[in-house]
């Protein structure tokens, strides 16, 4: 595995070694060992999610607040999506900035999200299957969110509004000037 770092300190791109032959590929998908060596520091992963989504589907852009803040290590499985990690911890240099990463069944690329980082992703392809490890349990008491289209944050989803399907809860969160941190 490789590590590629990104513009935001700590948020980064995990690229495996992939095996292919005539037979299909191999790769390791996940390692602690790797993976915390990778990192520079510890992380235990507690929990695996999964969605399955249709081309436009943009699910975000959440985060969990205070002790249950959420560190994630992003794939996908089958499809392509654009992954999207916004910085939203105190005092840093990067606040309010983001980085986007086209990950797909392709590339096989992972993003890991670090805690106080809000996270989406949008599908462009026509389906997409999304995995994700979380190092703290969901905690619904505490989970706080950013609208997708906050002029602050600028970010192209690389589909037009009229292509985007969001769900009501995601299309009413708050503007980062206005969200709970």
């Amino acid at each position: 595995m490789k590590r590629i770092d990104t513009a935001i300190k700590d948020c980064f791109i995990i690229e495996p070694k992939v095996f292919e032959d005539e037979r299909g590929y191999f790769f390791e998908s996940f390692n602690q060992k790797t993976f915390n060596d990778l990192a520079g520091f510890e992380v235990t992963f507690v929990q695996d999610n999964e969605s399955y989504s249709s081309k436009g589907v943009l699910r975000g852009l959440h985060y969990q607040l205070g002790a249950h803040a959420q560190a994630k290590l992003v794939r996908v499985v089958k499809g392509t999506v654009l992954d999207v990690a916004v910085d939203i911890r105190d005092g840093s240099k990067t606040f309010g900035q983001y980085v986007a990463v086209e990950l797909s069944e392709a590339n096989k690329r992972q993003l890991f999200v670090p805690r106080g980082f809000a996270h989406g992703f949008i599908v462009l392809s026509d389906t997409a299957l999304f995995a994700y490890k979380c190092d703290n349990f969901y905690n619904k008491a505490s989970e706080g969110g950013i609208i997708y289209d906050d002029p602050s944050l600028n970010i192209d989803w690389r589909l037009p509004q009229n292509q985007l399907i969001v769900s009501k809860k995601d299309v009413s969160l708050p503007k980062l000037v206005n969200a709970k941190l």
